[in-house]
């Protein structure tokens, strides 16, 4: 039923084209191997070979296929390793029609796309109600290269240590620091709003 909805969805758009389905993720990977494919929809779930491994292995070969994950898993480890195999999107499967279509078109321009729920487990809150009314935040505020550049890292999940072991600066003050900057120049007080932010002004596409 499910799958059945989702080509019901892919072939009821101009602007997508249904090419194929896969029941399990080795049947995925002799299926990308053989047709052109510009994104992947797929399960981590999968059976045979997962949908993890299954991303893995298409990678290897096919680097510029484009893959959203599509589960109902939203632990940060998860969404980590999945984003890490190669998925430019991770959704779950309670999201709604125009969200999907959202994530296909991001994905296969090479953007990433994450649902409100990836969000905030990224962020370390599992509460929407934490989230500032984020809709009305602007995107022209004038931001440092080095505030940029530690936005990219929190949007993608790290903390604070492992930001500041990338940078090779001291977690504890200077990447505190440009946190709490940037949660002043966006008028933002949480990381999820951060993480929404990045998404929206395309600093992690």
């Amino acid at each position: 039923m499910v799958l059945d909805g989702l080509k019901a969805l892919i072939n009821g758009r101009d602007e997508f084209e249904f090419i194929a389905v896969a029941n399990d993720g080795k049947r995925l990977v002799q299926i990308i191997e053989s047709v052109q494919i510009d994104v992947a929809l797929v399960d981590i779930d999968m059976p045979i070979m997962n949908g993890l491994q299954a991303i893995e292995a298409i990678k290897a070969i096919k680097p510029e296929v484009q893959f959203i994950a599509l589960t109902m898993h939203n632990e940060k480890g998860m969404i980590q390793k999945v984003v890490a195999a190669g998925a430019s999107a991770y959704i779950l499967k309670n999201i709604d029609q125009q969200d999907l279509v959202k994530a296909i078109n991001k994905a296969a321009t090479g953007g990433k796309y994450f649902s409100d729920e990836v969000t905030l487990t990224l962020a370390g809150s599992g509460n929407k109600s934490d989230s500032t009314s984020f809709q009305n935040v602007a995107l022209n505020h004038d931001l440092t290269e080095r505030e940029i550049e530690i936005l990219k890292w929190i949007a993608q999940g790290y903390s604070n240590k492992e930001i500041g072991d990338k940078l090779f600066i001291s977690h504890r003050t200077l990447v505190d620091t440009h946190r709490t900057n940037l949660m002043k120049k966006l008028e933002v007080h949480n990381i999820a709003d951060l993480i929404r932010y990045a998404l929206r002004a395309g600093y992690i596409d």
